[in-house]
């Protein structure tokens, strides 16, 4: 006789698929965030699948902050191609050339938080009324706090103290004028569960995942991969590492592990022996212990 037992990643697949076809039917105009990582590559292939044979009902989204690895960019427009999916791309660099934000000056200035600028001009400018994310609750403790329909005020802010309960899978969706949603259907997915998901899938990644030889230099503790936005500072070393990234961010903030994993299954074997989180070497994460939650509540993903 068959089985009708659903493996835990089959739930966490079907679970998805609730959450974006709900989206789909209560919102006039959602978009779907694509950062080229693997969270937001995985809800895209989701999304796919939860409204095959048609085509995506919603574009990808990409706040570019013009910081970010060649071969992300690379990624993100042979993957949009393949989708056939439309491509919105919000621009920080466009943001500060408006004077819409002033770029950060000093040793450790980044274009991260610049981003919640251009995200709230995006959504404004082509009238979302819903943006998909791939936050995990297991990735930091400010998105564990996130529920899946996560409301955002008429400025884009997240109040954490005030959100809706989400009882027998029932979401309420309802908003004022100006206001919109943060959703996020992988919630529930852990880092393990979406590396076991994509290696079921044979999902492609962008080359950065996977163990790799490159030029790094350490900086308060995170190493770093020396690039055109990354230059060794007086006094620091490069290094010539084999390394790999577990997130995917602007090259300014983004840390690497020293790594051998150059296969699914050996991240797998990685993962599951890791005592850090993996945004524990981003360094936007570190400049204070409230970093995310701060940004998130002035409007960041």
């Amino acid at each position: 006789m068959p089985s009708y037992n659903l493996s835990h990643l089959d739930q966490l697949e079907a679970e998805a698929i609730f959450i974006l076809r709900e989206t789909a039917a209560q919102f006039q105009n959602p978009g779907l965030l694509f950062s080229a990582g693997k969270d937001s590559i995985v809800m895209a292939w989701i999304a796919r699948k939860a409204f095959h044979p048609a085509r995506l009902p919603f574009p990808l989204v990409h706040v570019d902050t013009g910081h970010n690895f060649p071969e992300t960019i690379e990624y993100r427009d042979r993957f949009a191609e393949e989708m056939g999916a439309r491509l919105v791309v919000g621009s920080v660099q466009k943001s500060i050339d408006e004077g819409r934000v002033t770029e950060e000056k000093g040793p450790d200035a980044s274009r991260n938080r610049l981003q919640t600028t251009t995200l709230l001009d995006t959504i404004e400018e082509h009238q979302f009324d819903a943006v998909l994310g791939g936050g995990r609750r297991d990735e930091e403790k400010a998105r564990a706090k996130e529920r899946f329909f996560s409301h955002r005020d008429d400025f884009g802010q997240w109040d954490p103290k005030n959100q809706r309960p989400e009882l027998w899978n029932l979401f309420n969706g309802r908003m004022h004028q100006g206001e919109h949603f943060r959703i996020f259907p992988l919630s529930n997915f852990t880092e393990m569960d979406i590396w076991m998901y994509m290696k079921r899938e044979g999902i492609v990644l962008p080359s950065l995942y996977y163990a790799h030889e490159r030029d790094t230099v350490t900086r308060n503790g995170t190493i770093l991969a020396v690039s055109e936005f990354v230059q060794p500072r007086e006094g620091e070393e490069v290094v010539h590492r084999r390394i790999r990234f577990r997130t995917m961010g602007d090259a300014t903030i983004t840390g690497a592990v020293e790594s051998d994993a150059d296969t699914m299954d050996k991240i797998i074997e990685e993962v599951a022996a890791a005592r850090q989180t993996e945004r524990g070497n981003r360094a936007d994460d570190k400049r204070s212990e409230t970093s995310m939650e701060d940004r998130k509540k002035e409007g960041y993903f």
